[in-house]
């Protein structure tokens, strides 16, 4: 098994690898790596036994940028329904809070239902469209700041593009991780979508990187159902208004087709 994002520790804690670095700050992780890994812990979280229940939205905040150091997540069932469960969770760096996050779990929809392309419709006309299998894309390695060094964008993730990654606006690519988020431990579908998820800002990005910052505070995962294999697509956009929040917008695909949105609240600001 490969090295990983994270080397696990007796006690509970996990420290993070060269695997896990962001594009920002070469002394803090990408958002996708702890993002993981939370949801990881969320995965783990027992649910009552005659209870068919699936996750169904993902939230993080990262309260400031994630250290290279030692991580505890803690979770916590806040709203325990039978229809409805809501979940918590901590990341802290030592004894200080970095990153929050949340949880709802909820009963499957119902199969048999009419007209299902119409729970994908987008805004506007027309249902969202699978994208173009990976075979079809061009596999490039990825930095923002064309960095050789060790990162999630490039030695954490395998990306197959289906648009340029040197042009500005909205982007495509198929991702996978190169990298269990644990090492030692075969990582679910759910890891590596919500890995992938977090590059919707680099993905799309509307400004060039040597000149601008544009870092996610926040991401906001939706599920319309559970995600399947390793490849996740992702069709990003970003949407930058004077005096407005910048916010990157993406479907996510698996080899099925559409599985869900993700959005991030973008800091943008000059370097």
């Amino acid at each position: 098994m490969a090295a990983g994002l994270f080397i696990p520790s007796t006690d509970g804690r996990v420290t993070p690898t060269e695997h896990a670095r962001g594009p920002w700050d070469p002394q803090a992780l990408h958002g996708g790596a702890p993002a993981a890994l939370i949801a990881r812990a969320f995965e783990r979280v027992p649910t009552p036994a005659d209870a068919n229940m699936r996750i169904a939205r993902l939230g993080f905040e990262f309260l400031r940028p994630i250290p290279f150091a030692e991580l505890t997540v803690t979770t916590e069932i806040v709203r325990a329904g039978r229809r409805v469960q809501e979940l918590t969770a901590e990341l802290r760096a030592g004894d200080e809070q970095i990153g929050r996050a949340n949880a709802l779990r909820v009963q499957p929809v119902p199969s048999g239902l009419p007209d299902p392309d119409r729970r994908l419709a987008q805004p506007g006309p027309g249902p969202v469209q699978a994208l173009p299998g990976p075979e079809h894309g061009k596999v490039i390695r990825f930095a923002l700041n064309d960095s050789a060094a060790s990162s999630l964008a490039t030695t954490g993730m395998e990306m197959s593009w289906l648009t340029d990654p040197g042009s500005l606006g909205p982007g495509r690519v198929w991702m996978r991780l190169r990298e269990p988020v644990l090492a030692g431990e075969e990582p679910s579908p759910l890891l590596g979508l919500v890995a992938t998820a977090d590059f919707g800002n680099g993905i799309s990005a509307e400004l060039p990187f040597d000149e601008y910052l544009f870092i996610n505070a926040d991401l906001t995962v939706h599920l319309w159902r559970a995600p399947a294999g390793e490849w996740i697509g992702l069709d990003a956009k970003t949407v930058l208004m004077g005096e407005g929040a910048g916010v990157a917008e993406s479907v996510l695909h698996d080899l099925d087709g559409p599985v869900g949105r993700a959005f991030q609240t973008l800091v943008v600001q000059s370097r």
